[in-house]
């Protein structure tokens, strides 16, 4: 039987920021990716991608890369207690290993579900629950780029009883969605010398990256993202006879050496957007990013973390070179 539960929301999922937010991704023609995660419909759809297209979840190799890391964590690294912070938890799958193992070594563990959207903190909690007790789960909501107190809102949002226990986040597949020198300083702020992180990122496999980036574009050229980035759009108004999807490789904007995958929706006519009092106008040939991401390597990921006073302590890397798990400490901790 399932039993009632409470979500913590910060402000920057409020109302008013999150209408600002939207208007501001609409008239920059940057969408920020946290309103193509926006309710129940597109978690679901969000999902179902998941399944189909996530190198993690198609390839068992790259499923078994997570255990590798797991065991080879805690195999170093065994608290008596510990809380495991999910950032970006989507539906908690792999949280959900890595808690079982936690258990299964005796360690007394308690989860914090932490995502922009409350449908996947849910999604997350539930599957939690099949491995510890409902009672040990927590819940926050939160725009991570927003919230620059979040350091002080994990605390808030834990078990009571678990402040003071070791912490070991997790970061699992969020690194390729935010601008690089967006995330990472708020990562190096928000661990300490106790704690440990793990993070995951999607890979540019072989020895030419271009290449690497180019033969995984099939992962995001595909129906189910065409529907997934549909539900957003239709939702604001768009017909399928205003614009076309397209698909592209580029370098970044921040001159660091990086390629990513980015999606824009093309405007076919003129269209307008009604935004209460604030409508915004699109013109014929005008492109709205909808979606980006960053393909490392494990050579551009570890450049980045030691950039911001992280390293990386131990990596495990599939078969592929399409799926990596990095385990890593804050020297500034």
């Amino acid at each position: 039987m399932m039993t009632p539960a409470s979500i913590l929301f910060h402000p920057s999922q409020f109302p008013d920021p999150v209408r600002a937010s939207l208007l501001d991704s609409l008239q920059t023609r940057r969408i920020n990716h946290k309103f193509l995660y926006d309710g129940h419909k597109q978690t679901q759809k969000w999902l179902e991608l998941h399944e189909g297209h996530s190198p993690a979840r198609t390839d068992p190799d790259r499923a078994t890369v997570y255990e590798q890391a797991f065991d080879g964590v805690l195999q170093l690294w065994k608290p008596p207690r510990t809380q495991v912070i999910g950032l970006g938890c989507g539906g908690g799958q792999k949280d959900s290993q890595l808690l079982s193992r936690l258990t299964r070594l005796g360690i007394d563990a308690s989860y914090v579900a932490v995502d922009v959207s409350p449908a996947m903190v849910l999604a997350a909690r539930q599957c939690a629950s099949q491995t510890i007790p409902a009672d040990r789960i927590s819940m926050a909501v939160c725009d991570l780029a927003m919230t620059p107190d979040l350091p002080a809102l994990l605390p808030a949002a834990g078990i009571p009883g678990s402040i003071g226990d070791p912490r070991l986040f997790t970061f699992f597949g969020m690194i390729p969605n935010f601008e690089p020198l967006q995330i990472l300083p708020l990562l190096t702020t928000l661990t300490g010398p106790r704690d440990e992180l793990l993070i995951s990122a999607n890979l540019a496999p072989g020895p030419d990256y271009a290449q690497g980036c180019l033969k995984i574009l099939p992962q995001y050229d595909n129906r189910l993202t065409r529907e997934w980035l549909w539900l957003f759009l239709s939702d604001l108004g768009f017909r399928h006879e205003d614009g076309e999807f397209e698909f592209a490789i580029e370098g970044d904007e921040d001159e660091l050496a990086l390629l990513r995958i980015v999606v824009r929706y093309r405007l076919h006519r003129d269209v307008v957007v009604p935004m209460g009092i604030n409508p915004v106008p699109f013109a014929k040939g005008e492109a709205l990013r909808l979606f980006f991401s960053y393909r490392h390597t494990p050579a551009t990921l570890g450049a980045l973390l030691n950039r911001h006073g992280m390293e990386v302590q131990q990596s495990w890397i599939s078969q592929s070179g399409e799926e990596g798990v990095f385990w890593i400490r804050n020297r500034r901790g």
